[in-house]
């Protein structure tokens, strides 16, 4: 992939959002009170219409995103805050983005996606049917997409990238098409996990991954705080390195789920003064001056090598004393689901040696 294409990409897993609704259009607004907290305790991923059917509209601030309409039970808001009806059943299913995928087969669903993006594809091509349809995530062919009949089709805001609806008329044919926007934070995976297990009748299957996932983020925590202050370090998070026709560094800053996770290891983010995805120029990476370098960037042959051989970054301190490193669970933090648990562990244990190896990864295979 060329690193304007991956730039492009990256660049619309945060800026882009798809106004997308499903198949027949909501005859009343979502009202119901059930907002998620941002706190230790899990997602209550079991929630049922009826109990947000007796929900009291107190405070529109909290209302969760998921709600359930009171008038019309399989009505409800998808992620990116449109009303979508649900299918009866949920046993032809299109995925178009490779994060919603992965939690689709942890929920036991790879035989029933019937068709998923290219990069969906290339990723789990072992643990989907083998003459699995693919589509463009940016341009997809919808009418042969309309075709398939499925009975939900899962999207994400990366599709919008060239700043139009791409899947506007798979809606329009009546497919039911719920947009998961982009995640900011682990309460917005843990919210997207619920969201999805609620749309195909796993609503008890990702009770228990957000269960799973909040014991690992709560396991990282506890050791974190057992760092030393003289001991903490401050961490480059790279996603693309420096070339000649692209002379920047993409990277993460606060309000992505990045910067949190930097933070959750016991570290501070290079970039945390300043906001979502930050472009950086090399003599501003440099100032910095970061302890750690942390690279996810697959598309640059020995990455590693290549950083630390540019010109000006001998003085950095991650290359001077050997911090530099390429993450080799790169997918993983880059997919807003629960498996950037694993990343998150191998980064932590990059950055700090000793102070993670009693935890457990409970999705390493």
């Amino acid at each position: 992939m060329k690193k304007k294409t991956l730039s492009l990409i990256m660049s619309a897993t945060i800026l882009a959002a798809i106004a997308t609704g499903c198949g027949k259009p909501a005859a009343t607004e979502v009202t119901s009170d059930t907002s998620v907290e941002e706190t230790p305790a899990t997602t209550d991923a079991a929630e049922t219409p009826e109990t947000t059917e007796a929900a009291t509209v107190q405070n529109t601030e909290e209302q969760d995103e998921n709600a359930v309409s009171s008038e019309n039970e399989d009505t409800i808001m998808d992620r990116n805050g449109n009303m979508i009806t649900l299918p009866e059943k949920t046993e032809t299913i299109v995925s178009m983005s490779p994060s919603t995928t992965q939690i689709l087969i942890d929920f036991g669903l790879g035989d029933s996606i019937k068709a998923v993006d290219t990069y969906s594809a290339m990723s789990f091509s072992d643990e989907l049917p083998a003459d699995i349809l693919q589509f463009d995530m940016m341009e997809p062919d919808t009418e042969s997409l309309i075709a398939l009949a499925p009975d939900i089709v899962f999207t994400t805001g990366m599709s919008k990238a060239h700043g139009e609806d791409v899947f506007a008329s798979v809606r329009n044919a009546g497919v039911c098409v719920a947009d998961i926007k982009s995640s900011e934070s682990f309460d917005d995976i843990k919210k997207d996990i619920e969201f999805i297990g609620y749309c195909t009748g796993k609503a008890d299957e990702a009770a228990k991954i957000n269960e799973e996932f909040q014991h690992g983020l709560d396991e990282i925590k506890a050791s974190a705080e057992k760092i030393p202050e003289e001991e903490k370090k401050t961490i480059l998070f790279e996603l693309s390195t420096p070339t000649s026709d692209y002379p920047t560094i993409y990277t993460a800053g606060t309000g992505t789920y990045m910067d949190e996770a930097i933070n959750l290891i016991g570290a501070e983010n290079a970039s945390g003064d300043q906001a979502s995805w930050v472009s950086l120029s090399e003599e501003d990476a440099i100032a910095k001056n970061p302890d750690v370098i942390i690279s996810t960037d697959t598309y640059t042959p020995d990455v590693v090598n290549t950083l630390v051989s540019l010109s000006g970054w001998e003085n950095v301190d991650a290359v001077k004393n050997d911090q530099v490193y390429l993450l080799s669970l790169s997918d993983e933090i880059n997919r807003p689901n629960q498996h950037v648990l694993s990343a998150m562990l191998e980064m932590a244990r990059d950055t700090y040696p000793g102070y993670f190896d009693s935890i457990t990864d409970p999705y390493a295979e």
